[in-house]
């Protein structure tokens, strides 16, 4: 048995009560203080917080046919299914800007 082995076998062994009687397991400290009522109210959203890590997404609620949902999951495979459905509606977007880009170049040399 592998040394990773050993020690996944003897955490099986953790004698949870002892860890749950520990005289400090529930007391906050000046790292992690009890998060008070009024402290929760005040709390905001970690982008509004730390705006540069804001991932330029935004959780949305979508009605789409089952059909659609099982065949996006099932061409998905590991990945997630909602990412392959965000790549698809981006690829539409900017297939749409070259069709209009398109008609405008063609607009243009009609009116030469």
């Amino acid at each position: 048995m592998s040394a990773n082995n050993k020690n996944l076998a003897s955490s099986n062994k953790i004698n949870w009560s002892a860890v749950e009687a520990a005289p400090m397991a529930d007391v906050p400290d000046d790292d992690s203080p009890e998060l008070t009522a009024e402290a929760f109210r005040q709390l905001k959203p970690i982008g509004q917080v730390l705006p540069e890590l804001n991932l330029g997404k935004q959780r949305i609620t979508i009605m789409l046919d089952e059909a659609v949902i099982k065949a996006y999951k099932a061409k998905a495979g590991g990945r997630g299914y909602q990412t392959l459905i965000n790549e698809t509606l981006r690829r539409g977007l900017e297939a749409d800007s070259v069709k209009e880009a398109l008609r405008e170049v063609f607009r243009e040399e009609r009116v030469r």
